[in-house]
């Protein structure tokens, strides 16, 4: 009995440890950062397509993170806090989010952020502006914004991508302010690798769901990969290249399958995030940023005999946050079935020679999306061939 009992302690122990951070490693543990890589929000149809996504506490102490809300172009929009105890989890519909219906999730009484979340919750009105989030993320005017934040596509669907990071206490800060970073996570953003998240996207006028974790992004303030100045991390735009962030980046070489026939009557469409390089803010209504559109160093194309093609000269993905059908307009394929390798290491001119390590260098992730007959989907995230601090050059 005694040793049953042992066993159990002991089972209990690794639950509520948390695991120790494997930097470069593109894994799914408990992150400082959680990435939705791309949303979708049908505005002018409430029975249309919608991105769900969860914020969970993987171990026993309580945490406060900060969701932010940013443009297919990689501006940020304003955000807001959770609070999660232990063991807790939140889920959010940014369709909610986007008619500034905001989660309310005060600490309780004797919480050690009891202080810094007094007045956070309910959420401030001026945190959230249905007008700002709406127009900006359908690439209209914004007067707030004296300009513009995003592609506008000609239609109602609202576009971006989240972040979400374990921060200090609650905030109105965003990853672009100074002091957000510091060293060690001792400035508004904490290295409590403590975060866990999935997402789903919804369409239910077509029938159709599928989902993925979220992107998990580690932080150590001891690595040399995440705390040297001149290395790559995960928002070093947002800090000068100093590694203040101390948060491993993304991989950039990813390969995957695509099926436009047979039982996937729908075909298969890659939702590509990417890193710009450029700390990005409203722009100018008519004229696209400087960086835009980004290129990539190369696509390669196979059938499922091994006969390639290449596709290079394209820009299929010239956004921070996008969808891009296969053997549509933008990414024409020749072959039905087969795969791709995607090279998304890019020079951007306008960051300059950054990151210092290797301005060639571009952090990316790319999932996928394979629907059937308007009534299925399955969605999972692509094969990386590089680890998150290397890159490699595609080579078939």
């Amino acid at each position: 009995m005694y040793r049953a009992w042992s066993w159990v302690a002991v089972a209990l122990l690794v639950l509520v440890t948390p695991a120790a951070a494997e930097i470069c490693s593109r894994d799914d543990v408990p992150a400082a950062t959680l990435l939705l890589p791309y949303f979708e929000v049908d505005l002018g149809n409430p029975n249309g397509v919608t991105t769900l996504f969860s914020v969970n506490n993987a171990f026993s102490d309580p945490v406060v993170a900060k969701v932010e809300i940013w443009s297919d172009l990689g501006v940020g929009l304003g955000g807001f806090n959770i609070y999660l105890d232990g063991f807790d989890v939140q889920s959010i519909n940014l369709r909610d989010i986007l008619n500034c219906q905001l989660p309310n999730t005060p600490p309780p009484a004797g919480s050690p952020f009891s202080a810094s979340c007094a007045g956070a919750f309910p959420q401030p009105a001026q945190l959230c502006s249905v007008t700002t989030y709406q127009t900006a993320l359908t690439g209209k005017p914004v007067p707030s914004l004296s300009g513009c934040a995003g592609v506008d596509h000609g239609d109602n669907i609202a576009r971006g991508y989240v972040t979400v990071d374990v921060v200090n206490g609650c905030t109105t800060q965003y990853p672009g302010n100074s002091g957000y970073f510091a060293p060690g996570g001792t400035g508004v953003a904490s290295n409590r690798n403590a975060l866990w998240g999935d997402s789903f996207y919804v369409n239910p006028s077509q029938n159709l769901t599928d989902g993925e974790m979220l992107v998990h992004i580690e932080a150590s303030g001891t690595n040399n990969e995440t705390s040297l100045a001149g290395q790559y991390t995960f928002y070093g735009k947002f800090v000068g290249w100093t590694g203040r962030d101390n948060r491993e980046p993304l991989p950039s070489t990813y390969g995957v399958r695509f099926l436009n026939g047979g039982p996937f009557s729908g075909g298969t469409s890659l939702r590509v995030w990417r890193d710009s390089k450029v700390n990005q803010g409203a722009f100018k209504c008519g004229f696209a940023p400087s960086w835009y559109p980004l290129g990539q160093e190369s696509i390669f194309v196979f059938d499922e005999q091994a006969h390639s093609a290449s596709a290079s000269g394209l820009k299929p993905f010239p956004a921070v946050a996008q969808r891009v059908q296969v053997a549509g307009a933008q990414l024409p394929v020749p072959y039905t079935f087969g795969w791709l390798v995607l090279g998304l290491d890019n020079t951007v001119p306008a960051a300059g020679s950054n990151p210092p390590e290797d301005p060639s260098r571009a952090q990316a992730w790319v999932g996928v999306e394979m629907d059937s007959q308007g009534r299925y989907s399955a969605g999972f995230n692509a094969m990386h061939y590089d680890n998150a601090c290397t890159g490699v050059t595609p080579s078939p």
